[in-house]
């Protein structure tokens, strides 16, 4: 089934955390789009309870489509290491405890993976909703593996931990542009793109 075209405007980025809100502005630009952060229209952060990124992501989505009249855009992505039994997850951004410090989610992979394989995938889902209901949904990953300690002060997550394969620097040393080309959040946004905006 073909998705639905955004016929440009105003969208809603579903979304409170700053980092994701600025990669996703940047990934909007080229469209007729204006974003507006559920933030700035003073919208609820709903409770993540889905059991998958997809569904989380829709969830986000269709909470702020509905309570803005506005279609909206949501992310749900996360680090998912498979030494860890695909943890942490859908609970990514739990793992950095109610002040999202993110020092504390990447000690806490570390410490838990020990000398286990370091491999790695973020994983980025993308969520269209309109306020009559409908979706569409785009996924996108990235495989890499985990380095200790912590490298570079760009980016936001545990983007200072993740080395893409293929290249020996974090996506926390990239530069943001090239890290927007790169990354699971880009690769789920080029499909939505081709789907619903291009």
């Amino acid at each position: 089934m073909m998705a639905r075209r955004f016929a440009g405007g105003r969208l809603v980025i579903a979304s409170h955390n700053p980092g994701k809100i600025v990669e996703i502005a940047a990934l909007l630009a080229p469209f007729r789009v204006e974003p507006v952060s559920a933030a700035t229209l003073g919208l609820a952060e709903p409770e993540e309870t889905g059991a998958t990124f997809e569904a989380n992501a829709a969830l986000k989505a269709h909470e702020a489509a509905r309570a803005a009249a506005l279609p909206a855009l949501a992310d749900d992505s996360g680090l998912v290491v498979p030494a860890l039994g695909g943890a942490p997850g859908i609970h990514s951004a739990r793992w950095a405890g109610p002040g999202r410090d993110f020092a504390v989610a990447m000690a806490r992979v570390n410490r838990e993976l020990g000398a286990q394989d370091r491999a790695a995938i973020f994983v980025s889902v993308l969520a269209l909703a309109w306020p009559d209901g409908e979706e569409a949904l785009f996924r996108g990953e990235v495989r890499g593996r985990l380095a200790w300690p912590p490298r570079g002060d760009k980016g936001f997550g545990y983007d200072p931990i993740f080395v893409p394969d293929g290249r020996e620097i974090a996506f926390g040393e990239m530069d943001p542009a090239e890290k927007y080309r790169t990354d699971h959040r880009s690769r789920a946004f080029a499909k939505l793109a081709a789907a619903c905006f291009g």
